[in-house]
């Protein structure tokens, strides 16, 4: 099974929203084949706390704009790994001690990689 065109087009609006907020290492993956939860996942990395607030902000911001709203909301204050949770969608944006340690990709290295369409150099 494929992530549903609408999980899609969340996806990049989030990816475009982080990456906006200079979110760098931006990865969206179709989990829909593994996932009962979620179609996609973003993972997104900041180097320091304040910018893993700020993206995460942003995403949630933006998508809002697309009538979707996070259904769960973790560790935005703490600024290490902001999981949010829109349903068709999961976005984590990560320090990247944090991203190097729990190497998402990593266990999920068997789901396709959506492409995103952001722009060279970004």
């Amino acid at each position: 099974m494929a992530a549903t065109e609408h999980a899609l087009e969340l996806t990049r609006v989030a990816a475009r929203a982080a990456d906006d907020k200079k979110a760098h290492s931006i990865v969206a993956l179709d989990v829909s084949g593994l996932s009962p939860m979620a179609d996609t996942f973003v993972i997104a990395s900041a180097s320091n706390e304040r910018q893993v607030v700020a993206i995460a902000e942003a995403v949630e911001e933006e998508l809002a704009k697309h009538d979707a709203h996070a259904l769960v909301r973790e560790g935005v204050r703490e600024g290490h790994w902001a999981l949010l949770h829109f349903a068709d969608l999961t976005v984590h944006v990560m320090h990247d001690e944090d991203r190097a340690y729990y190497e998402l990709e990593r266990l999920y290295k068997d789901c396709p990689v959506i492409a995103l369409d952001l722009e060279p150099g970004e």
